[in-house]
Protein backbone atom coordinates (compact mmCIF):
# COMPACT_ATOMS: atom_id res chain seq x y z
CA UNK A 1 0.00 0.00 0.00
CA UNK A 2 2.67 2.29 0.84
CA UNK A 3 4.32 1.50 -2.45
CA UNK A 4 0.53 2.16 -4.38
CA UNK A 5 0.75 5.55 -2.38
CA UNK A 6 4.23 6.77 -3.32
CA UNK A 7 3.56 5.62 -7.23
CA UNK A 8 0.49 7.52 -7.32
CA UNK A 9 2.24 10.41 -5.86
CA UNK A 10 4.95 9.90 -8.57
CA UNK A 11 2.59 9.73 -11.32
CA UNK A 12 0.53 12.93 -9.45
CA UNK A 13 0.85 16.45 -10.70
CA UNK A 14 3.53 18.90 -10.51
CA UNK A 15 6.29 20.54 -12.66
CA UNK A 16 6.97 18.34 -15.39
CA UNK A 17 10.97 19.45 -14.98
CA UNK A 18 10.91 18.80 -10.63
CA UNK A 19 13.45 15.77 -10.33
CA UNK A 20 12.38 13.26 -8.62
CA UNK A 21 16.08 11.18 -8.10
CA UNK A 22 19.43 12.16 -8.97
CA UNK A 23 22.29 9.83 -8.49
CA UNK A 24 25.05 8.00 -10.61
CA UNK A 25 25.24 11.71 -12.47
CA UNK A 26 22.03 11.40 -13.91
CA UNK A 27 18.56 13.44 -13.32
CA UNK A 28 14.99 11.45 -13.02
CA UNK A 29 12.25 14.20 -13.42
CA UNK A 30 8.37 13.49 -13.14
CA UNK A 31 8.19 13.60 -16.76
CA UNK A 32 10.68 11.11 -16.85
CA UNK A 33 8.76 8.86 -14.16
CA UNK A 34 5.72 9.61 -16.32
CA UNK A 35 6.95 7.17 -18.72
CA UNK A 36 6.48 3.86 -16.68
CA UNK A 37 2.90 4.66 -16.53
CA UNK A 38 1.18 1.42 -18.13
CA UNK A 39 0.94 1.62 -22.28
CA UNK A 40 3.54 4.19 -22.10
CA UNK A 41 7.19 3.64 -24.21
CA UNK A 42 9.97 4.15 -21.37
CA UNK A 43 12.45 6.70 -21.99
CA UNK A 44 16.64 6.64 -21.86
CA UNK A 45 16.64 8.54 -18.51
CA UNK A 46 14.24 5.87 -16.89
CA UNK A 47 16.71 2.97 -18.24
CA UNK A 48 19.97 4.76 -17.55
CA UNK A 49 18.55 4.95 -14.09
CA UNK A 50 17.61 1.57 -13.57
CA UNK A 51 20.49 -0.03 -15.21
CA UNK A 52 22.64 1.85 -12.55
CA UNK A 53 20.65 0.99 -9.85
CA UNK A 54 21.27 -3.10 -10.76
CA UNK A 55 24.71 -2.09 -11.46
CA UNK A 56 25.24 -0.67 -8.24
CA UNK A 57 23.50 -3.32 -6.48
CA UNK A 58 25.85 -5.86 -8.17
CA UNK A 59 28.68 -4.19 -6.22
CA UNK A 60 27.19 -6.03 -3.20
CA UNK A 61 29.44 -9.63 -1.89
CA UNK A 62 28.15 -12.39 -3.65
CA UNK A 63 26.76 -10.43 -6.90
CA UNK A 64 28.34 -10.83 -10.14
CA UNK A 65 29.85 -7.81 -10.78
CA UNK A 66 28.12 -5.79 -13.58
CA UNK A 67 28.95 -3.03 -15.86
CA UNK A 68 25.83 -1.32 -17.49
CA UNK A 69 26.39 0.99 -20.68
CA UNK A 70 24.23 3.79 -21.16
CA UNK A 71 21.18 3.63 -23.64
CA UNK A 72 23.94 6.07 -26.14
CA UNK A 73 26.38 3.75 -26.24
CA UNK A 74 25.71 1.31 -29.24
CA UNK A 75 24.31 4.10 -31.56
CA UNK A 76 27.69 6.08 -30.78
CA UNK A 77 29.63 2.97 -31.51
CA UNK A 78 27.30 2.78 -35.18
CA UNK A 79 28.08 5.73 -36.18
CA UNK A 80 31.90 6.52 -35.20
CA UNK A 81 33.12 3.19 -34.67
CA UNK A 82 35.72 2.12 -31.47
CA UNK A 83 37.75 5.20 -31.60
CA UNK A 84 34.18 7.28 -30.99
CA UNK A 85 33.50 4.98 -27.51
CA UNK A 86 37.20 4.54 -26.37
CA UNK A 87 37.07 6.42 -23.84
CA UNK A 88 33.72 5.29 -22.48
CA UNK A 89 35.58 2.85 -20.45
CA UNK A 90 38.00 4.86 -18.70
CA UNK A 91 38.63 3.56 -15.03
CA UNK A 92 36.48 0.35 -15.89
CA UNK A 93 38.01 -2.82 -17.02
CA UNK A 94 35.30 -5.03 -19.00
CA UNK A 95 37.69 -7.62 -19.14
CA UNK A 96 36.95 -8.16 -14.95
CA UNK A 97 33.46 -7.46 -15.36
CA UNK A 98 31.18 -11.03 -15.29
CA UNK A 99 28.83 -9.16 -16.88
CA UNK A 100 28.14 -6.63 -19.42
CA UNK A 101 24.60 -5.24 -20.55
CA UNK A 102 24.55 -3.01 -23.37
CA UNK A 103 20.66 -1.05 -23.94
CA UNK A 104 19.82 -1.54 -27.63
CA UNK A 105 17.10 1.31 -28.97
CA UNK A 106 16.14 -0.34 -32.42
CA UNK A 107 13.72 3.23 -33.58
CA UNK A 108 10.66 1.70 -31.82
CA UNK A 109 11.86 -1.13 -29.74
CA UNK A 110 14.15 -1.46 -27.11
CA UNK A 111 15.97 -4.95 -26.79
CA UNK A 112 19.38 -5.65 -24.43
CA UNK A 113 22.76 -7.58 -25.06
CA UNK A 114 24.10 -9.58 -22.61
CA UNK A 115 27.86 -10.19 -23.00
CA UNK A 116 28.61 -13.03 -20.23
CA UNK A 117 32.20 -12.46 -19.59
CA UNK A 118 32.83 -15.54 -17.26
CA UNK A 119 31.33 -18.24 -19.92
CA UNK A 120 32.24 -16.05 -23.13
CA UNK A 121 29.24 -15.59 -24.34
CA UNK A 122 27.02 -12.75 -26.16
CA UNK A 123 23.09 -12.85 -26.39
CA UNK A 124 20.72 -11.19 -27.82
CA UNK A 125 17.48 -10.74 -25.81
CA UNK A 126 14.49 -9.22 -27.46
CA UNK A 127 10.94 -9.26 -25.85
CA UNK A 128 9.74 -9.33 -29.44
CA UNK A 129 11.41 -12.78 -30.92
CA UNK A 130 13.44 -10.66 -33.14
CA UNK A 131 17.22 -11.52 -34.15
CA UNK A 132 20.26 -9.43 -33.63
CA UNK A 133 22.97 -11.44 -34.92
CA UNK A 134 24.35 -8.73 -36.69
CA UNK A 135 24.79 -6.37 -33.31
CA UNK A 136 26.22 -9.41 -31.61
CA UNK A 137 28.88 -9.29 -34.12
CA UNK A 138 29.29 -5.84 -33.88
CA UNK A 139 29.80 -6.08 -30.04
CA UNK A 140 32.19 -8.86 -30.40
CA UNK A 141 34.10 -6.70 -32.94
CA UNK A 142 34.09 -3.72 -30.24
CA UNK A 143 35.11 -6.13 -27.35
CA UNK A 144 38.11 -6.96 -29.56
CA UNK A 145 38.97 -3.82 -30.35
CA UNK A 146 38.89 -3.04 -26.66
CA UNK A 147 41.13 -6.10 -25.45
CA UNK A 148 43.63 -4.89 -27.78
CA UNK A 149 43.43 -1.47 -26.79
CA UNK A 150 43.50 -1.92 -23.26
CA UNK A 151 45.32 -5.60 -22.57
CA UNK A 152 47.04 -6.00 -26.07
CA UNK A 153 45.50 -9.45 -26.37
CA UNK A 154 43.78 -10.58 -29.04
CA UNK A 155 40.43 -12.34 -28.44
CA UNK A 156 40.19 -15.62 -29.61
CA UNK A 157 36.18 -16.01 -32.15
CA UNK A 158 36.45 -19.53 -31.75
CA UNK A 159 36.15 -19.38 -27.74
CA UNK A 160 33.37 -17.43 -28.05
CA UNK A 161 29.46 -17.91 -28.35
CA UNK A 162 27.32 -15.52 -30.38
CA UNK A 163 23.59 -16.13 -30.41
CA UNK A 164 19.86 -14.07 -30.46
CA UNK A 165 17.80 -16.05 -27.67
CA UNK A 166 14.68 -17.79 -29.67
CA UNK A 167 11.41 -16.37 -29.01
CA UNK A 168 10.25 -19.85 -26.69
CA UNK A 169 13.34 -19.34 -24.61
CA UNK A 170 12.46 -16.19 -23.16
CA UNK A 171 9.70 -13.90 -21.83
CA UNK A 172 7.61 -12.30 -24.63
CA UNK A 173 5.47 -9.24 -24.48
CA UNK A 174 2.22 -9.12 -26.20
CA UNK A 175 1.46 -5.64 -26.58
CA UNK A 176 3.39 -2.16 -28.21
CA UNK A 177 4.65 -0.91 -25.12
CA UNK A 178 6.67 -3.11 -22.74
CA UNK A 179 9.26 -3.69 -24.36
CA UNK A 180 11.71 -1.39 -22.19
CA UNK A 181 10.30 -2.66 -19.21
CA UNK A 182 10.96 -6.30 -20.62
CA UNK A 183 14.39 -5.39 -21.35
CA UNK A 184 15.42 -4.30 -18.04
CA UNK A 185 13.96 -7.13 -16.29
CA UNK A 186 15.89 -9.42 -18.39
CA UNK A 187 19.06 -7.26 -17.19
CA UNK A 188 17.67 -7.60 -13.62
CA UNK A 189 16.98 -11.15 -13.33
CA UNK A 190 20.10 -11.96 -15.34
CA UNK A 191 22.41 -10.09 -12.86
CA UNK A 192 21.09 -12.37 -10.22
CA UNK A 193 21.97 -15.34 -12.11
CA UNK A 194 18.16 -16.52 -12.50
CA UNK A 195 16.09 -17.77 -14.84
CA UNK A 196 13.92 -15.03 -16.91
CA UNK A 197 10.49 -16.63 -15.35
CA UNK A 198 8.31 -13.22 -15.54
CA UNK A 199 5.53 -13.29 -18.36
CA UNK A 200 3.45 -10.14 -19.51
CA UNK A 201 1.20 -10.56 -16.46
CA UNK A 202 3.91 -9.23 -14.21
CA UNK A 203 4.59 -5.69 -16.33
CA UNK A 204 1.77 -3.56 -14.25
CA UNK A 205 3.61 -4.34 -11.00
CA UNK A 206 6.97 -3.98 -12.01
CA UNK A 207 6.44 -0.57 -13.68
CA UNK A 208 5.02 0.22 -10.10
CA UNK A 209 8.28 -1.25 -8.73
CA UNK A 210 10.47 0.51 -10.34
CA UNK A 211 9.13 3.82 -10.08
CA UNK A 212 9.40 2.89 -6.28
CA UNK A 213 13.32 1.87 -7.04
CA UNK A 214 14.32 4.59 -8.87
CA UNK A 215 12.55 7.04 -6.32
CA UNK A 216 13.92 5.63 -3.42
CA UNK A 217 17.63 4.29 -5.13
CA UNK A 218 17.35 0.78 -4.18
CA UNK A 219 16.47 -2.07 -5.82
CA UNK A 220 13.60 -4.02 -4.26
Amino acid sequence: QALEREVHAAFGRGEPDEILSSAFKLKVTREDIGTLREHRWLNDEVINFYMSLIAERNKKEGFAAVHAFSTFFYPKLISGGYTAVRRWTRGVDLFQQDLIFVPIHLRMHWALVVIDVRRKTIKYYDSMGQRGDKICQTLFQYLREESHEKRNLELTSSEWTLRSMESHEIPQQSNGSDCGVFMCKYAEYISRDRATTFTQNHMPYFRKKMVWEIIHQQLL
